[in-house]
């Protein structure tokens, strides 16, 4: 028998995580922006390896779909959002070179 103390437990313990990844999803997507920036500021992508952004957006693909899945908040907007900048930096990096 699951008592009332065990679900209110439960439930604190599924806020704190909720917080916890939200808080992860939000600093993993920020340290993102300083190269969003810089390149979009400077035009200069010389140094950006295609190859490994287009296999990093292929990660974060992979990685939005499995948050669908989860239904999972954090993973999702992570993901859907960092694909976006790293979409802009190859398409940057096309564009510049």
């Amino acid at each position: 028998m699951i008592y009332i103390n065990e679900i209110s437990l439960y439930s604190n313990l599924m806020d704190m995580m909720f917080i916890i990844g939200m808080l992860a999803a939000i600093l993993t997507t920020i340290a993102f922006l300083p190269q969003v920036i810089k390149t979009h500021r400077s035009k200069h992508t010389k140094d950006l390896s295609l190859e490994m952004y287009i296999v990093f957006s292929i990660g974060l693909i992979l990685w939005t779909v499995y948050g669908v899945v989860l239904q999972s908040l954090p993973i999702i907007l992570a993901n859907s959002i960092t694909l976006l900048l790293c979409v802009y930096l190859i398409m940057l990096k096309i564009k510049y070179g």
